[in-house]
């Protein structure tokens, strides 16, 4: 498996889709742009994981595959195992089973509960355990009872696994117990390098290389060849949309000031929307006036600009400390003119 760029990666589908068959286009491009992993997200409509990474998986051949994210309790334990070793070897080794808390909102609203940290650590032995052959007996653990998981007792597989996190909690979990941690968008230079230290410390109090863990920085790439109306959806759209859903822990981890926060709450649009996603439902003059409570600096940790400074930013991510880059807010075809000269840079 050859890759030109084994440490950028994108998105498939972001945000919302009407079509998942546009996602193959996408992972190809992706591919053929030397992108090192081409990163999904689970929507209950048209982008169900499962379905997807298996699609993407059979029309490419070097490019990784990985969930960004989904929930270990959507799923009985031995089906998330089993999808996973049928997608590592279909792909050949490509593919990366990547889990998430969940968003509180939507699994309040479908009678789901998020998980814990204590039920991430456990499901993930125990995948790792099923994965190795093992007959688990009698399971009792945070995850719940099972008399009896196995899948196949020939299984030797080695199947990477990342957390989305940027919790204090979650980034320890991510360092002692996953192989991959996924940070977040729009977090200021001071707050990924801290996030990336407490990762690699908390590898490293497990008796774990910290090199082993490769920690992705969430990086929105919005260059100028973005229409103006799609460079304020993408921006403010989204951020605003994290402020509504988990707006307490981004401020919180970015150190950023609360006041903020309340002020962008208490704004009538955003009061007006209630949990309706900004970023997809607002119009672009309702944006403009939402913009005008988000701080600037909020919205600065990100590249801007030609496709050469969007460049030269994404490998200042590195710089900073973040093992690989995920280019944020854009399709793979968007990215052309920014790999290009990333190339050029390196």
């Amino acid at each position: 498996m050859t890759q030109a760029f084994p440490e950028l990666g994108c998105y498939v589908l972001p945000g919302g889709a009407a079509d998942p068959r546009v996602a193959l286009d996408e992972v190809r491009t992706a591919e053929e742009l030397g992108l090192g992993t081409a990163f999904i997200s689970e929507r209950w409509n048209v982008k169900e994981t499962a379905s997807l990474t298996g699609a993407m998986g059979a029309v490419t051949s070097r490019i990784a595959i990985s969930t960004g994210a989904t929930n270990w309790n959507l799923r009985h334990p031995v089906v998330t195992a089993a999808w996973a070793s049928t997608q590592h070897l279909m792909t050949e080794g490509r593919f990366v089973l990547g889990l998430g808390r969940g968003i509180k909102p939507l699994f309040d609203a479908f009678g789901l509960r998020t998980a814990t940290t204590a039920e991430l650590e456990d499901f993930a032995g125990v995948m790792r355990r099923l994965w190795n052959g093992e007959v688990i007996a009698n399971h009792d653990g945070p995850i719940g009872r099972y008399p009896a998981l196995v899948l196949e007792r020939s299984f030797r597989l080695q199947i990477p696994m990342s957390l989305m996190a940027f919790g204090k909690q979650s980034l320890e979990l991510g360092g002692r117990a996953f192989d991959e941690v996924v940070l977040h968008t729009f977090f200021a230079d001071e707050t990924l390098q801290r996030c990336v230290r407490t990762v690699k410390q908390a590898a490293e109090r497990a008796g774990r290389d910290p090199n082993s863990v490769r920690v992705w920085s969430v990086f929105a790439t919005l260059s100028d060849d973005l229409a103006p109306e799609e460079l304020l959806r993408r921006s403010v759209g989204r951020l605003a949309t994290y402020l509504q859903v988990y707006g307490d822990l981004l401020v919180a981890t970015n150190e950023w000031d609360p006041a903020a926060l309340a002020r962008f709450r208490e704004h009538p649009i955003v009061v007006a929307y209630g949990t309706t996603m900004l970023d997809a439902k607002a119009t672009t003059a309702e944006l403009e006036a939402i913009a005008e409570v988000i701080p600037a600096e909020w919205l600065a940790p990100a590249a801007y600009g030609t496709p050469t400074q969007c460049a030269a930013a994404v490998a200042r991510q590195r710089e900073l400390g973040a093992d690989a880059v995920i280019l944020h807010g854009v399709a793979a075809q968007d990215l052309t003119d920014i790999v290009a000269a990333y190339r050029a840079l390196k």
